[in-house]
């Protein structure tokens, strides 16, 4: 199955856990990468190192939408390289062109497209080529229609940052497309444990990379203290939540564990923030409404390492 990833890879670190896991997922064909909220290419350096590390140099690397558009509703810093890469990573910028042209050849291709980061470059796309997300294979990590359940972080709406980052390109994204989306409320059922490390150490180069960074990220967000302890559905060691990846394995058809509807939704924007409700005369909207969050955490770990040893 061919999918395309659009990512702001370089921040949180589970979109270098959802390009690890779709590397080694059997059968998949990652056909491209973008990136989104890039600093001057530097988000794509990353990618193509990442990719690099997997022996996997031949999927094209496209840097997208960058910060100095002035649309991100909070400036998208990047954390202290030296911390979390074991060299400085050259930046690799582009005109946000090729980033359109690399998505527009991709739903060309129909591969399934999984925007894991703001919803910038898919709108840019739809502006230059109208039409082209109408029937498009889209699967949008972010979306929230109803809270976390009890024993998870009891967030709102303004959580969501895939979509509130840049709330007018996703709801000009959402008006114009028929995505499946992968909710705030659902990925935060998931996590990357403490105990997963030793498993990621004993893999393959792309895996000690993704433990390296889960260490620094867990010194940095201390996610063991705030989630982990007082969050009765999480494990106590939790370091990060697998929004991502979860979204990705939707594109790439899991479904053991996870519950998808169709929903009729209003959205619009109030107040500079995006609004989903569930209304009658709503558009019927596919989401993820519910998942075994254990379940998928192990899962990702044995599909991420599986394939990838020393």
């Amino acid at each position: 199955m061919r999918i395309h990833l659009d990512t702001d890879i370089g921040g949180d670190i589970d979109d270098l856990c959802a390009l690890a896991m779709v590397l080694n997922w059997p059968g998949a064909e990652l056909v491209g990468v973008t990136t989104v909220s890039d600093d001057r290419g530097k988000r794509a350096g990353y990618a193509k190192y990442a990719l690099a590390l997997a022996g996997r140099e031949d999927v094209p690397v496209a840097a997208g939408a960058d910060v100095s558009l002035g649309c991100y509703r909070w400036w998208p810093e990047l954390p202290d390289e030296r911390a979390y890469w074991p060299e400085p990573i050259p930046a690799a910028p582009a005109s946000s062109d090729e980033a359109l042209s690399l998505l527009e050849n991709s739903i060309k291709q129909s591969a399934a497209i999984a925007a894991i980061g703001p919803f910038t470059n898919l709108a840019l796309l739809e502006r230059r080529s109208p039409g082209i997300l109408r029937d498009a294979e889209l699967y949008l990590m972010g979306g929230y229609v109803f809270p976390p359940r009890d024993g998870f972080p009891a967030w709102d709406s303004d959580m969501d940052y895939n979509v509130q980052a840049d709330a007018p390109s996703a709801h000009y994204v959402l008006e114009h497309s028929s995505p499946t989306l992968i909710t705030l409320s659902v990925t935060v059922e998931t996590a990357v444990r403490r105990s997963h490390l030793e498993t990621l150490r004993r893999s393959g180069p792309l895996a000690q990379l993704l433990a390296r960074q889960a260490e620094a990220f867990a010194r940095d967000e201390q996610m063991e203290t705030k989630y982990g302890q007082a969050c009765e559905g999480l494990p106590d060691d939790i370091i990060n939540f697998l929004h991502d990846p979860l979204a990705c394995a939707i594109a790439l058809g899991w479904n053991e564990g996870a519950e998808i509807r169709s929903m009729p939704l209003r959205t619009e924007i109030r107040d500079g923030w995006l609004n989903q409700t569930i209304w009658d005369s709503g558009k019927p909207t596919r989401v993820v409404t519910g998942v075994d969050g254990k379940r998928f955490s192990e899962f990702w770990l044995t599909i991420l390492t599986s394939h990838e040893r020393r």
